[in-house]
């Protein structure tokens, strides 16, 4: 009887190409998003925030806080100390606009750290890990698609006040200014929030700490009443909140159409935040991948 013997070169040759099933997927992503360009992180951010849009129509409570915050807030605000600060309602608009405005805009961009991490814990992450897409892309999608309630928010706002009877003196061209400014801002300070939901271990943790520092920073400026009625080291303070520039670089585009230097300082805070978050936030959320 003829046995044969398997040998070496029964198998596959050395140094042969491994069939196609055989590649590693993991190593196929990670060559992927190596070769990922600044067109296509452009693409699969966009991409992302048309998923976190499709979201946020499916779960129309998303909209309650820009929707109806404004509109309550400006309401409540206007009548209760309307009479108290500038003696009628309607003197008091063309200070307490502006400042709901800002307050408003920053308390929507709180919620992007929140369901960041509600995204995190349920999982979804995990889902993107597996993709051959850029890192930023599941950050940066939801914060240009939260663009959108950032503006819903501004500009019900300023019906609200014009329903009120809040007649703003810079026109049209200056309330479109402050609504800019003000989308602009709620987008840069939202990358804080964003690191916040990456390091926290909770969204209930999430929304507590931002609620901390945010309430301060907000209660503790001019956007409801002048800085000059506070006591001497509380001025002092307010002064240099970013809040406080905020809402001034508001009231001189809406109240009188003019940029000054609040502005300049406004958009300054921002980019300083951005530069500063952005990639703390890209550094900590790869953590988790």
């Amino acid at each position: 009887m003829n046995t044969v013997l398997a040998g070496p070169s029964a198998g596959p040759a050395a140094g042969a190409p491994r069939p196609a099933s055989a590649v590693d997927p993991a190593a196929a992503v990670a060559r992927t998003r190596a070769r990922a360009g600044v067109g296509d992180t452009l693409t699969q951010s966009f991409a992302m925030a048309w998923r976190a849009l499709k979201k946020m129509r499916r779960n129309p409570e998303q909209f309650f806080d820009v929707a109806l915050q404004p509109l309550l807030f400006t309401a409540m605000f206007a009548y209760v100390f309307g009479g108290a600060i500038s003696g009628d309602v309607h003197s008091y608009l063309p200070l307490l606009i502006p400042g709901i405005v800002a307050q408003t805009v920053l308390t929507t961009c709180m919620a992007t750290g929140t369901q960041l991490r509600e995204d995190m814990d349920k999982g979804v992450f995990d889902r993107f890990r597996s993709l051959p897409m850029s890192r930023i892309a599941p950050l940066a999608g939801p914060m240009i698609a939260d663009l959108v309630r950032y503006l819903i928010a501004a500009s019900l706002t300023y019906l609200m006040g014009l329903i009120l009877g809040y007649r703003p003196g810079g026109g049209v061209p200056g309330v479109l200014g402050a609504i800019v400014l003000a989308v602009l801002t709620g987008w840069a300070i939202a990358w804080a929030f964003t690191w916040i939901g990456t390091v926290a271990r909770s969204a209930r943790s999430v929304q507590g700490i931002s609620m901390m520092i945010l309430f301060p920073l907000t209660f503790l400026s001019n956007a409801f009443v002048p800085a000059k009625t506070l006591p001497g080291w509380l001025e002092t303070f307010t002064r240099v909140n970013p809040v406080s520039h905020l809402v001034s670089a508001t009231r001189d585009l809406a109240n009188n159409g003019v940029l000054t230097g609040q502005v300049g300082w406004t958009l300054l805070t921002g980019l300083a935040v951005i530069v500063i978050f952005l990639p703390m936030s890209v550094v900590s959320y790869k953590r988790h991948l």
